[in-house]
């Protein structure tokens, strides 16, 4: 499939984009990258996972302070702990690879300590970096880990437990989690997610979102069109009832209707983080 085709099937677009374009294989790579939960047995190579791991640390990093961090969690009980956590995410207990990305604004504390320099920079700016960093690094993997046919899915809803969490990966002060990532070889197919138009998420010169709703609503026909949302599958029903029209913008919006992880401030300022 052509790079066309494939943008065409992840935004559910007709689009001239990508026609004269020849894929290099990343860019074919990404364009049909899925999140992959399910995994065969076949362990990855440590000397696999060490290239990789080299691979995401070459990304960028602000201002080259390198402030991200990863655990390998290979104890397959402490694995078994973080997954338990939380129903939705016990499947994350049997993959092969589990890697918990943290910000580390640790390193570079100490660092000023020991060269006895001040560190002038406790305020949010220095949380802010050092979760980007951690971000980049992660994709980073994950386009490596795909180019040799790994599979993988970021886990953002271990900080739902984010004191429990901190305390198995014995996280010392000014290093936080930023998310985990489940690897492996991908056993079966999954499904490719369509993305919200480009005609909302990439603007020129200013920001703009003055045709957000018709924008999203006929997104949300497309999305339905293609993978149906059964009146069970409902997000709450129980609260706000069935929906016609359900769709991404309905899921979401009551996904965010409830508070989660309020505790995730009180916790990294815990970690000794100024947010000011």
């Amino acid at each position: 499939m052509n790079l066309q085709h494939l943008i065409e099937a992840r935004f559910g677009l007709e689009t001239d984009t990508g026609e004269s374009i020849e894929d290099n294989g990343i860019l074919g790579q990404i364009l049909s990258r899925r999140s992959r939960r399910a995994f065969n047995d076949d362990p990855v190579p440590l000397d696999l996972l060490d290239t990789l791991l080299a691979a995401a640390f070459s990304a960028p990093s602000k201002s080259d302070l390198q402030q991200a961090c990863v655990i390998h969690v290979r104890d397959r009980d402490k694995q078994q702990r973080i997954a338990g956590m939380k129903a939705s995410t016990r499947w994350a207990a049997d993959a092969p690879v589990f890697l918990v990305w943290c910000g580390d604004s640790r390193r570079i504390r100490r660092l000023a300590e020991w060269r006895g320099y001040p560190f002038a920079n406790d305020h949010l700016d220095a949380f802010m970096n050092a979760a980007v960093d951690a971000g980049i690094a992660m994709q980073t993997f994950i386009v490596a880990a795909e180019s040799c046919g790994l599979g993988s899915c970021p886990v953002s809803e271990i900080r739902d437990n984010v004191h429990a969490l901190s305390a198995e990966l014995e996280l010392p002060q000014y290093v936080f989690p930023v998310a985990g990532l489940a690897v492996g070889w991908p056993r079966g197919d999954a499904p490719l997610s369509m993305r919200l138009p480009r005609s909302i998420t990439v603007m020129t010169d200013r920001y703009d979102d003055a045709e957000l709703f018709d924008e999203v609503a006929a997104y949300d026909r497309r999305r339905e069109a293609r993978e149906p949302t059964p009146p069970e599958k409902q997000r709450r029903v129980d609260e706000f009832g069935t929906a016609d029209d359900y769709g991404w913008s309905e899921n979401r919006t009551r996904q965010y209707s409830r508070p989660a992880r309020a505790d995730f401030g009180a916790y990294i300022r815990a970690q000794g983080f100024n947010l000011d």
